[in-house]
């Protein structure tokens, strides 16, 4: 039985050896992944060919789903029911009892199973008594909520489980909190039958992409990483980068963003690329800090690159009601300023810190690697290709896997199964069961465990959101202390998502800011798809932000360097990309950053407003990276630097005259520099 990193992890210790990382810090770091993925099972024999036979059902069940319709009331149980049976025998109940199924552990993989069945076979009738449920139907809505906890608790730890038992505390207390807090209170009856016996709880929008989206885009990871499109990525990256004194740092940088679709995970991609990369920094010159922080930067960017985002992309869509594809279009501009930001920080690190060119030892040239392996990024793209060919997101990630899985079998070293399976002298079904095709349809069942059971656990905070009102009251007060200001708004809102992100992963503190938060910038006119992809990007920050810092403790463990001076510079990298979000709920300009109507409009749209608040965004950025990292053209005073920040900051801002202020100042210092630069050349 594989552990839903393991596919990475066995590319790393092949990559270890080679790259002088030891194996300790590889250890340190693989505890990060679990710590974000759930410190899975590794089991072997009967039970460990069970446990694969049901994953490979799981996923072979929802691509079937994904093609053949299945009715939403059968489709999000099942899905909810494998995710549950699957998260009991893979994830132990504590770490001494790894790699080992207790026979709790079967006790509690088979009680969902009996609840779901129990809710299917009821009908009609279940869910038209969820108002007065019955006995039984408590009985099972409660055994169902506890599994959900539990679930959490195995694969994300005792933070989000606990959150999720005081919002369903909230709805039974209700009538004895204080004001504005208070609200009529429901018995358990009425809170089990919203939760287990509507589509508003547990089985509402987050399952709902959960079920749909999310475990299609993990088996389309899965596809690629045995495929070996994450290898191929990382020495594309390696060969095309390679030969310049900024070279370490770029490839670090395109190997990132390539690498968001096959490993799906920040951690994942931070941990996958560093086991290979950071021997290569060292080289250059990056300190043991300065190099995790690039790392978890780089990791960070993969959960906010199209064409696969991270799983709350998909949320966004739902709660929105409006296409993937928008999703994607919303995030185009916003990740290459991402990743403008990213090159730049690695262009002035190069010359402050005085870089050299590292060699890259055992990587193909270019056009070698490429002429052998193109049909990877056939995969990656397809997606986008075929949603612009009018598919459904859902039958566009089918297709995807399609293509991925017909295509590996272009190349003899990346083909799914083995050329000779059927001149394969013993029994085919067991070559074909060691292959990479059900290690593949194995990973996208066990990778999607620990963000199903998240989901599910956030369908009952939303539950209860909408059952006492929550949303309004919370925007009420929001709004109360910000005096109805926008700017007090929007930074109060960060902050909000910011400090739920230090608890719960990015997919949970996305839906629970998305219901509680939102509402409030919308009241002041924010469109509601420029807030909730404000409140996306905060909620991906806490993947680098402690105590939940899980991208730079990984890059730190690697690297050998302090956990917390790695997460100060994963900020310095990621800081100026993080203030572009203000620019699109600020002001209406902004809102351009997002591309939503631009497409649609058939050239109606404003091109230039569009271009230019881009342009001012690319300047605000460079002004920031210059400002924190203290150089632009040359070293910069401590006064200069100030008004490079200050600079940035306005230039956030986007209007006219904040903009006037912003290039004013970045043009000061430009002259102060290049006036600096004179007097040296005329003296010398």
């Amino acid at each position: 039985m594989r552990e839903p990193a393991a596919g990475d992890m066995s590319d790393l210790e092949a990559k270890q050896r080679a790259s002088d990382v030891s194996e300790e810090a590889l250890r340190k770091a693989e505890e990060f992944v679990e710590a974000e993925e759930g410190a899975a099972n590794r089991l072997g024999g009967w039970l460990g060919a069970f446990v694969t036979t049901v994953a490979v059902a799981m996923s072979l069940f929802h691509l079937y789903a994904a093609y053949y319709i299945v009715p939403t009331q059968t489709l999000r149980p099942v899905h909810v029911a494998f995710v549950l049976f699957l998260t009991f025998l893979v994830f132990p109940a504590a770490r001494r009892l790894r790699h080992r199924v207790m026979w709790w552990d079967w006790v509690a993989a088979v009680l969902p199973i009996i609840t779901v069945a129990y809710m299917i076979q009821g009908g009609d009738d279940f869910t038209d008594r969820n108002t007065l449920p019955n006995d039984w139907d408590i009985v099972f809505g409660v055994a169902l909520m506890l599994a959900i906890l539990e679930a959490m608790r195995r694969t994300n730890g005792w933070v989000m489980p606990l959150v999720t038992v005081v919002f369903l505390l909230y709805a039974l207390v209700g009538p004895w909190l204080p004001e504005p807090w208070t609200h009529k209170g429901y018995d358990i009856g009425r809170l089990v039958g919203h939760m287990y016996m509507t589509l508003e709880g547990i089985f509402g929008v987050a399952v709902d992409v959960s079920s749909s989206l999310i475990i299609l885009f993990t088996i389309f990871g899965a596809f690629l990483q045995y495929s070996g499109a994450g290898k191929f990525f990382i020495d594309f990256s390696f060969s095309a980068m390679g030969g310049t004194h900024t070279g370490a740092g770029r490839t670090v940088v395109l190997a990132s963003f390539l690498l968001g679709g096959p490993s799906g995970s920040g951690v994942a991609t931070t941990v996958t690329l560093g086991s290979v990369a950071y021997p290569m920094l060292a080289k250059a010159g990056y300190g043991k800090e300065a190099a995790g922080g690039l790392l978890a930067a780089g990791g960070l960017g993969a959960i906010i690159s199209p064409p696969v985002l991270g799983a709350a992309a998909f949320l966004i869509a739902e709660f929105l009601k409006i296409s993937y594809l928008d999703v994607l279009l919303m995030a185009v501009i916003p990740t290459c300023l991402y990743y403008f930001a990213l090159f730049l920080m690695v262009e002035i690190d190069a010359r402050k810190f005085g870089m050299h060119e590292a060699a890259i030892e055992g990587v193909e040239s270019l056009w070698s690697l490429t002429r052998q392996y193109w049909f990877h990024f056939l995969s990656l793209v397809s997606i986008v290709a075929f949603m612009l060919m009018g598919f459904s997101p859902v039958l566009s990630v089918f297709w995807a896997t399609v293509v991925s899985f017909a295509t590996s079998f272009l190349h003899r070293n990346c083909a799914m199964f083995s050329y000779d399976l059927f001149r394969w002298r013993g029994p085919i079904a067991k070559h074909l069961f060691q292959s990479n095709l059900i290690k593949a349809l194995e990973g996208g069942s066990t990778g999607v465990l620990s963000v199903a059971a998240t989901c599910a656990g956030a369908g009952m905070i939303v539950g209860v959101v909408t059952l006492t009102g929550l949303g309004l009251k919370f925007s009420s007060i929001v709004l109360q202390y910000a005096g109805h200001s926008l700017l007090l708004t929007a930074i109060f809102t960060s902050l909000i998502v910011w400090i739920v992100g230090l608890a719960v992963p990015v997919t949970a503190s996305y839906i629970i800011c998305a219901v509680i938060a939102a509402p409030a910038l919308i009241e002041l006119g924010v469109p509601n798809f420029a807030a909730h992809m404000f409140i996306f990007y905060y909620a991906v920050l806490s993947e680098v932000s402690p105590p939940t810092a899980l991208s730079p403790f990984a890059a730190a463990a690697i690297t050998g360097g302090d956990p917390y001076k790695t997460t100060l510079q994963s900020w310095k990298y990621t800081m100026p990309a993080f203030l572009v979000p203000f620019m699109f709920v600020l002001d209406p300009s902004g809102v351009g950053l997002l591309l939503m109507g631009s497409i649609k409009a058939l050239g109606a749209a404003n091109w230039t407003a569009i271009a230019e608040v881009s342009i001012t965004a690319a300047v605000g950025i460079a002004a920031l990276a210059g400002g924190v990292q203290g150089w632009l053209l040359s070293r910069a005073s401590w006064f200069e630097s100030a008004m490079l920040i200050a600079a940035g900051v306005a230039l956030v801002y986007p209007t006219a005259i904040a903009d006037a202020i912003g290039v004013g100042l970045v043009a000061v210092v430009l002259a102060l520099q290049v006036g600096r630069w004179r007097a040296r050349r005329r003296s010398a």
